[in-house]
């Protein structure tokens, strides 16, 4: 390839073994893909480019050696003044990471310096919400999806998992982790989140129903104290299941890619905040430590969502 040739031939000629070694490993090692494997050689040729006029001259395996963390950021640097997005930034700095590794592994050279650069910080992307309307036919629609009339139940266990995950908040996980008997405490249920936190959650009575409506159809022996969502074959109902009837639910409407099983958890949040609720019990009736953390779930206007916060932070609340 050509990019290989100019790595190897005309640039860099101390670094031509090792170059070449690495080229090896990357094709009969690591089994990357021809993709992968030239954008390696492209963001590091651009990294070894970049030191030769950082240092003034062709850099060696010695050079390699005594870079400096300094000299990591100033290549970052450069590559941000490049126009490079975070993303492709921390894509171009892990392919230069990778090669130092490979360096380390094989003993070639050491350089620890390295590791003291952090690679750019990405944002990260919460799922979106969906709006009331797309989120309450979400529920009602999933009950067409089960073709035989024999998985009926399916169906309306569909239902009941997504009508928990919007009607109260709860995370995939925390909704197939139920068990028989979890709902029978009244109007409210313990939730055992992240990290075995315990929570309680209120029961609405569209979520009561619908899991009753399940429960009454389930053609399984459902035990107390046993799994309360279960597949066609009796174990707990796996997550990639309820992702999957989510999948054709948001083809069937139409829906942005972004319309996942969490999101109606974000929507929940969303949708109590629009409408009034305040702040701090929507981060109880998630499970969040932070506050600021809820807020990422939140989908409203700005100077809105500022409004409640100053109302819910004990430190914003004037004296």
């Amino acid at each position: 390839m050509a990019q290989e040739t100019k790595l190897e031939d005309n640039l860099y000629p101390a670094l031509r073994p090792v170059l070449k070694r690495w080229q090896d490993y990357l094709v009969s090692e690591k089994r990357v893909s021809p993709h992968t494997h030239d954008a390696y050689l492209r963001d590091v040729g651009y990294f070894l480019n970049f030191l030769r006029g950082h240092i003034g001259v062709s850099p060696t395996k010695q050079t390699l050696e005594k870079l400096r963390p300094a000299d990591f950021r100033s290549y970052l640097a450069s590559r941000r003044h490049d126009g490079l997005s975070p993303a492709s930034m921390a894509r171009a700095f892990s392919a230069v990471k990778s090669f130092f590794k490979y360096l380390r592994k094989t003993g070639e050279l050491k350089n620890d310096a390295i590791d003291a650069v952090s690679s750019p910080k990405l944002k990260k992307r919460l799922p979106r919400p969906i709006g009331e309307d797309a989120a309450k036919r979400t529920i009602t629609e999933v009950g067409t999806m089960a073709a035989p009339t024999t998985n009926d139940w399916v169906a309306l266990r569909d239902i009941a998992v997504l009508t928990l995950l919007y009607g109260c908040g709860l995370r995939v996980a925390e909704a197939l982790s139920l068990n028989v008997g979890d709902l029978d405490k009244g109007d409210i249920m313990t939730v055992r989140g992240k990290r075995d936190k315990e929570r309680l959650v209120p029961l609405l009575p569209a979520v009561v129903e619908a899991v009753d409506n399940y429960v009454r159809a389930c053609p399984r022996n459902l035990k107390r104290g046993e799994a309360l969502f279960v597949g066609v074959r009796g174990k707990r109902l796996n997550a990639r299941n309820v992702q999957l009837a989510m999948q054709k639910i948001r083809v069937a409407l139409g829906l942005p890619a972004s319309a996942t099983p969490h999101a109606l958890r974000h929507s929940f949040a969303t949708h109590l905040l629009t409408a009034g609720g305040d702040l701090r019990t929507i981060q109880e009736l998630l499970g969040h430590a932070d506050l600021s953390t809820t807020q990422h779930y939140t989908d409203v206007d700005t100077a809105y969502l500022m409004d409640v916060y100053n109302n819910a932070h004990p430190s914003a609340k004037k004296k």
